[in-house]
């Protein structure tokens, strides 16, 4: 429908077509899927597969694996993680149920079906009972696509329970679920959603110490109940046991409860100098309001007892217009990580002690050394932000610092041929020879990967300040001859005890062994006895079983 329908016509088609249009759009989109799948599982074949034999490398930290995660991660601007996790559905579509390959390549299952599917059977070993299934899931799962995702994982556990009881996924108790984890850097401006599950006792405990602290505050605290609460969270883990009051006044004894925040962790936040001029003028003002409708508030109250004939109330100052003032900082500030601080934020990290720092520009001479200098690592950090490698967004005050041209090839340590790398990308760019990197002046990084394509990155400062000119100097070339290479370099590479296949058979291999036992405890008698028939001792247990 949508090869022979104009896009552009849709406005003008009845009903009927502009559905027909949608349902074909999503058996075209399932296809595009089938096809990048397809295409990943095929690079991991001729990367990991081609030679049968084992590799040397498999035992190191970045091994084989990671650097083909790599070039699907910069294929499809994807962090390392979502990239492995698209290859190992693909390896899965094309080794192991390939009836769901199919039902994805022709339309007719959806993306979210197949991926459920994979998941969902990791644990069959037999090839011959995985075939089964996979045959009767394909056959089933086109009508997969209208149930919940909870309904959908039932529906294929209600297969997997006929022909592989062993291979359901336990549903672990709620308790060994419990966990705390934290939503997008940037969900709403400004915040990151926290969501998680505790004990009911804890979770009693914990509630009883927020409100404890949310209400220790004085009533001119200009927060509502909730801010103040989600305040409490942030200094419970610096061990503090009170809230700091935001009134203003100085005779206010909660304001003399200490900010830990700071004495504990550290954020690094970048901001260019009108954003933090302005958060200062904003705490000022503020300032300076609190005071006046403090004065505003005794004056009134002095004129209101004071009722002998011939004294006029003094009139209060005049209320600030509250309409919204211009903004006139064009940028305010954003973590390391990424995600914007606004400028009512800043205003606040200021007004709470915060270090404000200048970035010094660094030096034209490479420094004589080959770890930089804290000033030079600092403005490298906050020139990059992220790790540089295409689609990873790893802070950079987690990451190395890299010498794009290796200091043993004459590279110097300057911030033209530095760069922030995590680990498991410097790891990669190391020892990896088949990846190779160029940086320009301004902080620019283009990537050649081992099949010859090539991804640039920019610093991500560039987003955030365009105005900011990264520019450094333009280094020459090294006139150090390059090190030999050393055979052995390998052996520097952190090693891991045992490969990744290797690895993850065993954790496969022990979760399908808890799954028995645990189907055992909660089968019934009967279900038990056909399940063990050796158990039985004797004419006595051939009667009927005991309820359940």
């Amino acid at each position: 429908m949508c090869d022979s329908l104009d896009l552009s016509s849709l406005a003008s088609a009845d009903d009927a077509a502009v559905v027909d249009a949608i349902s074909e759009s999503a058996r075209a989109e399932n296809r595009a899927a089938a096809a990048r799948l397809a295409a990943i599982g095929e690079l991991m074949n001729r990367r990991l597969f081609s030679d049968g034999e084992d590799d040397e490398r498999d035992l190191w930290a970045c091994d084989g694996w990671d650097s083909v995660a790599a070039e699907v991660a910069a294929a499809l601007g994807l962090t390392h993680r979502r990239a492995s996790t698209q290859m190992h559905l693909a390896h899965a579509l094309r080794t192991r149920i390939p009836k769901t390959a199919a039902g994805l390549a022709n339309g007719e299952l959806s993306l979210r079906s197949a991926t459920t599917i994979a998941w969902r059977t990791k644990l069959v070993e037999d090839p011959a009972i995985l075939a089964t299934i996979d045959a009767e899931l394909a056959d089933k799962a086109t009508g997969f696509g209208t149930l919940s995702d909870k309904a959908l994982d039932n529906a294929i556990d209600a297969v997997l329970a006929e022909h592989d009881p062993d291979a359901v996924i336990e549903h672990r108790d709620a308790d060994r679920n419990r966990d705390v984890q934290f939503g997008k850097r940037d969900d709403t401006t400004g915040t990151t959603s926290m969501y998680g599950s505790l004990t009911n006792v804890d979770a009693a405990l914990f509630d009883r110490r927020l409100r404890a602290m949310a209400t220790s505050v004085c009533p001119e605290d200009p927060r509502t109940t909730g801010q103040r609460r989600s305040d409490a969270v942030a200094l419970l883990i610096t061990g503090a046991d009170r809230l700091p009051c935001r009134c203003g006044n100085t005779e206010c004894p909660a304001t003399t409860a200490p900010d830990t925040r700071a004495d504990h962790i550290v954020v690094h936040v970048v901001a260019d100098q009108a954003a933090v001029e302005q958060a200062r003028a904003t705490n000022a003002a503020a300032k300076a309001e609190a005071q006046a409708r403090r004065t505003a508030k005794t004056v009134e109250g002095v004129a209101r007892a004071d009722d002998s004939p011939g004294n006029k109330p003094v009139e209060p100052p005049a209320p600030k217009d509250p309409s919204p003032q211009p903004n006139t900082c064009a940028r305010t500030a954003v973590l390391q990580g990424g995600g914007v601080v606004p400028a009512p934020l800043l205003a606040e990290l200021v007004d709470t002690g915060a270090t404000v720092k200048a970035l010094r520009t660094p030096a034209e001479a490479p420094e004589p050394r080959y770890r930089p200098s804290t000033t030079l690592a600092t403005w490298v950090h906050a020139r990059d932000m992220t790790c540089r490698f295409p689609g990873c967004n790893t802070p950079s005050e987690r990451c190395d610092l890299d010498h794009t041209i290796p200091d043993g090839q004459g590279g110097p340590t300057h911030p033209s041929n530095l760069a922030c790398l995590c680990r498991k990308h410097h790891l990669l760019k190391t020892f990896w020879t088949e990846w190779s990197e160029t940086q320009h002046p301004d902080g620019t990084i283009v990537w050649t990967t081992p099949a010859g394509k090539t991804y640039t990155t920019h610093p991500g400062s560039k987003i955030a300040f365009p105005n900011w000119d990264t520019t450094t100097a333009t280094l020459p070339t090294p006139t150090r001859p390059s090190e030999p290479a050393n055979p052995h370099r390998g052996l520097q590479m952190p090693r891991r005890r045992r490969t990744r296949k290797a690895d993850q058979a065993q954790r496969l291999k022990t979760e399908r062994g808890n799954n028995a036992p645990a189907r055992q405890r909660y089968s019934p008698p009967a279900k038990q006895a056909e399940q063990n028939p050796h158990t039985r001792e004797g004419p006595d247990d051939a009667g009927d079983p005991p309820p359940f």
